[in-house]
């Protein structure tokens, strides 16, 4: 059984299709989704969404893309939110350098914000990075310095500085789509070195299908796929890492109740 720690099922491409979409999650194995946070001000869809789906859970926060749109946002409001059964994460917040869609001071503002929220409510914190290694790290490794929490490096795609970075302050890191394209060697070098207490798999979806769904729209039950693809550069089976990234994702989201299926 596995888990897709990270997905976007309100994203137009899956909402539309929602109940084919969970079933064929289903049909796959795929027993657990976390749908995840990215405006705060429209996050009734989200929660809606997860409060009709037993086997979906979800997060709070803003995205760095959005940041801008929602500066009035505060570490009391996530952690109110977050009082929530079926919301168990913040974020994702973070830093994104490669499309700009925020002012680069909003998007680190928000960051921190967030991470106040994480150490508030003991929830993990789902990180952005995208283009944005460094200035990502040190506002983590500031943050953390601050009061411990637990951070999520998700849809790692970045130098594998920032994981060695984040691995140092307890991060967990998850792989995506990303794992299984030809050009990504260097993200599967990443992934050698990430210990297996660490590691999860996500889609990210709609975005990032893995091979061989590249360029159609993604969904949970691709999942498998990128976990097949890890399960072959850590030198594991496919059950048995099934097995470990579940056990890591109820360890990391520790809010989520332990299903019977689970490790």
């Amino acid at each position: 059984m596995v888990v897709d720690s990270h997905c976007h099922l309100d994203y137009p491409g899956l909402t539309e299709d929602l109940s084919g979409v969970l079933g064929r999650a289903e049909e796959a194995g795929v027993r657990l989704m976390l749908s995840i946070g990215t405006r705060v001000r429209k996050f009734e869809q989200i929660l809606a969404l997860a409060e009709r789906n037993e086997n979906v859970y979800c997060t709070i926060g803003t995205h760095p893309h959005n940041a801008a749109e929602e500066p009035d946002v505060t570490a009391e409001e996530l952690v109110d939110i977050a009082r929530h059964p079926k919301v168990v994460g913040i974020g994702e917040a973070g830093l994104d350098y490669h499309y700009d869609h925020s002012p680069r001071d909003a998007q680190a503002m928000s960051f921190r914000v967030h991470s106040e929220a994480a150490r508030e409510t003991g929830l993990p914190l789902v990180i952005h990075s995208r283009s944005a290694e460094a200035d990502t790290a040190a506002i983590l490794e500031e943050e953390m310095s601050k009061g411990a929490f637990k951070p999520l490096l998700h849809c790692f795609s970045s130098k594998v500085e920032l994981a060695r970075r984040g691995l140092a302050l307890g991060a967990y890191v998850s792989f995506s789509g990303i794992l299984t394209y030809k050009n990504a060697e260097d993200i599967r070098d990443t992934a050698r070195e990430v210990p297996m207490d660490k590691l999860l798999v996500e889609t990210d979806a709609p975005y990032l299908a893995p091979v061989p769904y590249r360029g159609k729209t993604n969904e949970p039950a691709f999942v498998v796929k990128t976990l097949e693809k890890l399960a072959e550069v850590k030198g594991v089976t496919t059950a048995e890492l099934a097995r470990i990234t579940s056990g890591n994702f109820f360890a990391l989201f520790g809010k989520v109740p332990k299903p019977s299926w689970a490790p």
